[in-house]
């Protein structure tokens, strides 16, 4: 039985834009909080965006996010705040928080809307540490499934899945290490990366140690201490600041049939990622776009067999054909280095060079790039975007 949409949706397409971007370095050990750096690159975007605290009426982060809006707006000295929100999921909120602060400012609830995530996440919790206590939950039960069977860390719920990749597709881990080599590339240009100067090669990738067969070390994402925030503005007061906005020409969120969190084995397919599917459907419909329409993707990259996957869904290639998509370099693909490369800030980073590429200013730049794809968390409920040039 097909279930009916409905008719009339809010239309994203234009009305939106970022406008500032800021983070604080990033590193293994901060030493600081994490509201001060949430605080440090609230600050840094707002500069950028030439705005000031005072022109701030709204605030989205995570759920995950351990400092609470009203918090970081005294923080950061704004005032009044008419719209706050949060939402969950990890990394899949990433470009939610987008689509959030684009929706309140579509709707009016809000005019200048500040999307942020920051967290020592080298320092203090280490997500890569996997579960080790839980409080009851729903949640706390889908993972009750997995957990007595050794599946206790993202690692290996994503080796899970990698795995039948590679087997129903006949491919081998030199597809997962691709994505690395060019992660790595990208951020060894960038001097904001963590791995700035320091490039590998597909030699260095099969030599790394086994986490979770299939998975090497060079599959896995960094563990970051860091900030980034964005700053988000109508299009008509975008076009009266400094920095060439980066127009929201589409935001979408996704959750499929059986969603879990990066343990959706009861599916019919274990090789795709539905959720990533929602997302895509949805932008290509709302921007009349296509695969052949995007100048650089930036795809979120906590583990590399997923953006193999993200880009068969998205249909830049067909069903178990990203190895050789990959192979022949058709797409600039995470020109800042990715949480690979450049650092894990829940993919939030990810959406700052975006705006980059739209601005022109990347260390990585694609020429005459006019629209950029941007994913979130993969194997979670998530988000994309595509963010373009203002006329």
């Amino acid at each position: 039985m097909s279930v009916r949409r409905p008719a009339h949706r809010l239309r994203l397409g234009g009305r939106a834009a970022i406008v500032g971007i800021g983070a604080t370095e990033f590193s293994k050990e901060s030493g600081r909080s994490e509201l001060r750096l949430a605080a440090e690159a609230v600050r840094a975007a707002l500069a950028d965006a030439g705005l000031t605290p005072a022109d701030v009426d709204g605030l989205v982060t995570f759920t995950m996010d351990t400092s609470p809006e009203i918090t970081l707006a005294q923080a950061v000295g704004v005032g009044e705040l008419t719209f706050f929100s949060r939402v969950h999921y990890g990394g899949g909120a990433a470009c939610a928080t987008v689509q959030q602060a684009a929706l309140a400012i579509a709707g009016g609830a809000a005019e200048v809307v500040v999307c942020y995530r920051a967290f020592n996440e080298r320092s203090g919790r280490r997500f890569g540490t996997g579960v080790r206590h839980r409080e009851p939950s729903a949640e706390g039960v889908a993972l009750g499934w997995n957990l007595p069977s050794g599946l206790l860390t993202p690692a290996s719920w994503v080796a899970m899945a990698a795995r039948r990749y590679l087997h129903t597709y006949g491919v081998t881990t030199e597809a997962f290490g691709r994505v690395a080599v060019v992660a790595r590339h990208h951020a060894a240009r960038n001097p904001a990366a963590y791995f700035h100067g320091r490039p590998i090669t597909l030699a260095d990738h099969a030599a790394s140690r086994w986490i979770v067969e299939p998975l090497r070390l060079l599959d896995c994402c960094q563990e970051t201490d860091g900030g980034q925030a964005l700053v988000v503005t109508s299009v008509e007061r975008a076009r009266d600041l400094p920095r060439p906005p980066a127009v929201v020409l589409a935001a979408a969120q996704g959750a499929g049939r059986a969603q879990e969190q990066m343990t959706s084995y009861y599916r019919d397919d274990l090789t795709g990622l539905p959720e990533m599917g929602v997302v895509a459907r949805q932008l290509w419909r709302n921007t009349g776009l296509g695969p052949g329409d995007i100048d650089t993707g930036i795809l979120y990259d906590h583990f590399t067999p997923f953006v193999l996957t993200q880009l068969e869904e998205f249909g830049f290639c067909g069903r178990g054909e990203a190895a050789d998509f990959m192979a022949a370099g058709t797409l600039p693909l995470n020109t800042h280095g990715g949480q690979l490369g450049e650092a894990y800030l829940h993919g939030m980073n990810g959406i700052a060079e975006a705006v980059r590429q739209i601005r022109g200013t990347s260390v990585n730049q694609t020429p005459g790039a006019a629209r950029v794809l941007v994913t979130a968390g993969a194997g979670v409920p998530t988000s994309g975007l595509i963010l373009g040039s203002d006329g």
